[in-house]
């Protein structure tokens, strides 16, 4: 694991939020983007080298939008930035933890990435990504 790549929050509404984050953070929104395989809208944020990344669901049905039923808005994840993606996955499956997908899949911000269950992390969902060269 290279660094973290970003931090995950759970919102209701990005309209409603992503001022919020720009007056918190003292920097604009720089992305935007729907990804329909998660049924999230996204909104991406930096400071220095660490970004923030609102996921509001497009869909009832959603992992975002059943955390926020269960949990309400706030933290949702980490996520680290990693050099080969499947040998990180390879390696951290020999170790022991639950890969959520056996396979990377495209995610936000040009992203491939895979979710460890969080029973295996203390409690945090844990999100490797790797940029899509």
């Amino acid at each position: 694991m290279l660094k973290v790549e970003h931090i995950g929050i759970a919102v209701t509404s990005l309209q409603k939020s992503i001022p919020l984050f720009e007056a918190l953070l003292n920097t604009c929104c720089y992305k935007q983007e729907q990804v329909d395989s998660e049924a999230v809208r996204t909104a991406f944020f930096r400071k220095g080298e660490t970004k923030v990344e609102l996921l509001e669901p497009t869909n009832p049905e959603s992992v975002i939008a059943r955390f926020l039923e269960k949990k309400g808005e706030g933290m949702h994840h980490i996520a680290f930035d990693v050099a080969d993606i499947h040998a990180e996955m390879a390696r951290l499956a020999a170790a022991g933890f639950t890969l959520l997908n056996p396979e990377p899949k495209k995610g936000a911000d040009n992203k491939l990435v895979c979710f460890l269950h969080p029973k295996d992390t203390c409690g945090v969902l844990v999100e490797l990504c790797q940029e899509i060269f």
